[in-house]
């Protein structure tokens, strides 16, 4: 900045100052130019419990002790740091206003949810979201939007299945990272164990990496449709079986009731015969 610059024309100028209408008006600029230099960097506002280097737009908030994210991020910050606290959540506005932010670091939290479309609003000059060492198991594409940042997610109690897995494909995972991504649990395999097993039972590719199942042929997603198919072959038999008990049903109350009909005519007394002019006749002679 000019501010030694300032500080020397305007003491310079300071002893004739008096002299004329033109160094008085060079005093006064100088004047206004070091306030600016002071103050300037001042007046903007820093979030609670964070420390902000406004020569390389950086907001430190690490071991903050901070729960949410903070409000009051100034939207030219390029590099958010927010690692080592206890942040549970990411709300799907925190970071709206953050065009500029190409560095997010959100390790070593408690995140266990991301709200749909959280990181959505972050513009395509993010290169690097640190997600890793947290709490979350689940994730779909809409929580991340179209982001292409380079991913960490390592360290988290990932559940396996075709959800993750179409997840991972998609985005940008740092190379050096991918094999830190672990299945704590996973989905069941066809016939693995018993139905009536604990469904919270980790399955079987649990405390593997979830690249190396995928690279191993294991597919998330057939098994996710062969427990579909399975699933509707088994609710198709119960429908054909109840409809068969139905009708089985039916033509056995039919056939009750034509019986008891039949056996209600029979018992009817028979109609007495009214003589006729012919059997008159055939008495007569």
């Amino acid at each position: 900045m000019c501010t030694g610059w300032c500080e020397e024309r305007c003491t310079s100028s300071s002893g004739r100052r008096w002299g004329g209408k033109g160094v008085d008006l060079h005093s006064r600029l100088c004047v206004l130019l070091l306030f600016s230099a002071l103050w300037g960097p001042a007046s903007l506002q820093c979030p609670d419990s964070c420390h902000c280097a406004w020569d390389t737009a950086t907001v430190l908030c690490s071991d903050a002790g901070l729960r949410e994210i903070p409000e009051g991020i100034p939207p030219e910050t390029v590099s958010l740091h927010l690692e080592r606290n206890y942040i549970r959540s990411i709300p799907e506005s925190a970071f709206s206003e953050l065009v500029h932010l190409r560095d997010l670091y959100l390790s070593h939290n408690r995140i266990d949810s991301l709200a749909s479309g959280a990181l959505r609003h972050l513009g395509p000059e993010l290169l690097l979201l640190d997600l890793s060492y947290n709490q979350l198991r689940q994730a779909t594409r809409d929580e991340f939007g179209s982001t292409r940042a380079k991913m960490r997610l390592y360290h988290n109690p990932w559940h396996c299945d075709c959800t993750l897995q179409e997840l991972m494909e998609t985005l940008n995972l740092e190379p050096e990272t991918v094999n830190g991504i672990i299945c704590e649990s996973s989905v069941r395999a066809v016939g693995e164990g018993s139905r009536w097993e604990d469904p919270a039972a980790q399955g079987e590719h649990a405390g593997q990496p979830l690249v190396k199942l995928l690279d191993s042929g294991v597919n998330f997603c057939s098994l996710q449709r062969k427990t579909t198919d399975v699933a509707m072959l088994v609710t198709m038999f119960v429908w054909f079986f109840m409809v068969i008990v139905y009708v089985v049903y039916y033509v056995r109350q039919n056939q009750a009731e034509a019986r008891r009909h039949l056996e209600y005519l029979k018992s009817l007394p028979s109609p007495r015969k009214t003589p006729t002019e012919t059997d008159t006749l055939s008495t007569g002679f």
